[in-house]
């Protein structure tokens, strides 16, 4: 069984800043505070079905869990301790601002058995931070991701493509910086403009241009290539599907499906490389493994589609003795044109 989180949203709870992006109540779909009463009810019923505890982490997401007072915080770590001590977790994950943490904070942490810790970074650039109202700097993110390693956490860092103010070359400056901070896992959001948000005002106000779905894809994708290649594993590209936010969404890139599309711009650029070696009117034939071939096709048939524009027929097969990332392209068949 692959890892799964057993997850409990904590909206607004902790953050000491209203930033430009959010709006927690929708990202995470719930429009109350959670109590350790709630978070108890909900473990008991998570884990009353079968799971695999030797990858299952009970995670608290969406708030700035560290921020939370220190009373409240350990009653609902207090909740989860008893699974991972029990072996029925692995351990517990959280999600905090890079500014919630210190040498204290993470000796708590150590004692309930939480192993994972999510910043949001969100960007690299002390500009961007600024104009969106993060309230951290960079250098905190890396003083904060440096503690995180040296107590012997697991790190993640988040980044958003697309703020008020980000560009190109800092979104692809703050990867660098991130993968110098050699996190064990990212995540990568496009922006999403929720209505009453401050992102929201400038899009109204005409100052701020939120990315077309198509231009985050061309943006994010060379992102995922980029921190695979170096070892880092991206668990999610883009935000959970939740009518809320899709009723709330005033702009941005949003899909549910969002890596999907990342990873077939990543396969419809392999896919260039190889035609190149053919001439315009080819019926070529393309091999990938197994576990691949969906995202070569495209969702759609976008890369068929594609292909054909250019002036190609494409026949995509799985073919089990390939390695992951490799491609094998042959002619079949030259139309003249």
């Amino acid at each position: 069984m692959s890892h799964s989180n057993v997850a409990i949203f904590i909206p607004h709870k902790g953050c000491p800043h209203a930033c430009s992006f959010c709006d927690q109540k929708s990202i995470s779909g719930e429009q109350k505070q959670v109590t350790p009463l709630d978070v108890r009810l909900e473990l008991r019923e998570a884990f009353a079905r079968p799971l695999d505890e030797k990858n299952t982490e009970i995670a608290f997401f969406g708030g700035s869990f560290t921020c939370i007072p220190r009373g409240e915080m350990e009653a609902f770590l207090k909740e989860a301790a008893p699974y991972v001590q029990g072996e029925k977790a692995c351990g517990i994950r959280i999600s905090t601002r890079p500014d919630g943490i210190s040498e204290e904070v993470l000796g708590v942490l150590k004692r309930y058995g939480v192993r994972s810790i999510e910043l949001g970074a969100q960007s690299m650039d002390d500009d961007v931070l600024r104009l969106n109202r993060r309230g951290h700097t960079a250098a905190q993110v890396e003083k904060a991701s440096r503690l995180i390693k040296a107590y012997g956490f697991s790190l993640g860092l988040q980044m958003m493509a697309g703020l008020y103010g980000d560009r190109k070359e800092s979104l692809y400056r703050t990867a660098e910086r991130i993968i110098a901070l050699q996190p064990d896992t990212v995540r990568i959001y496009p922006t999403v403009v929720i209505k009453g948000t401050y992102l929201d005002e400038l899009r109204r106000k005409g100052l701020y241009s939120p990315l077309s779905l198509e231009h985050a894809v061309e943006l994010c994708a060379p992102l995922f290539w980029q921190f695979e290649q170096n070892g880092i594993r991206v668990i999610r590209m883009g935000l959970h599907a939740s009518q809320t936010l899709e009723q709330r969404r005033t702009g941005g890139a949003y899909h549910p499906a969002f890596r999907e599309l990342c990873e077939s711009f990543l396969k419809r650029q392999q896919l260039e490389e190889e035609l190149r070696r053919f001439p315009i009117g080819s019926e070529v034939l393309v091999k990938v493994p197994v576990s691949e071939l969906s995202k070569t096709i495209g969702q759609k048939k976008s890369n068929i589609t594609w292909a054909e524009k250019m002036g190609y027929q494409l026949k995509v097969h799985p073919d089990k003795s390939l390695e992951k990332g490799e491609m094998k392209a042959e002619l079949l068949h030259f139309f003249h044109t």
